[in-house]
């Protein structure tokens, strides 16, 4: 996958997160998550797409690289709307999904970038 491509994908999968954190409750838990959430979830397009105007290999490699931890952060607040029983596993299935492809796919550009 190509880096505009994964840049359109991540900034779709941003749009779902933030209509996730809409769509959580109202209550102590639900709020820190929301708000944690929204924030790595939306962070890994920025990155991508500040990778876009790296002036060298390694600032473009660095940008990716902030990516890929803020992809992983999202799949553990995911993994934490599940655990404290905010949604349902059934719920959650395909953006967890979609959320590992994501983070598979910046690893992958990383690995190909850094031979």
């Amino acid at each position: 996958m190509k880096t505009p491509e994964i840049a359109d994908r991540t900034k779709a999968f941003a749009v779902r997160i933030f209509k996730l954190a809409e769509a959580l409750p109202k209550n102590f838990t639900g709020k820190t998550i929301a708000a944690q959430i929204a924030r790595s979830g939306s962070s890994i397009a920025a990155n991508l797409r500040a990778a876009g105007c790296a002036r060298s290999k390694a600032e473009f490699v660095a940008k990716l690289r902030i990516a890929y931890e803020e992809a992983d952060e999202t799949l553990f607040w995911l993994e934490m709307c599940e655990e404290t029983k905010l949604l349902t596993p059934k719920k959650l299935a395909a953006i967890k999904a979609e959320s590992d492809e994501i983070v598979r796919v910046i690893v992958s550009i990383i690995k190909s970038t850094v031979k």
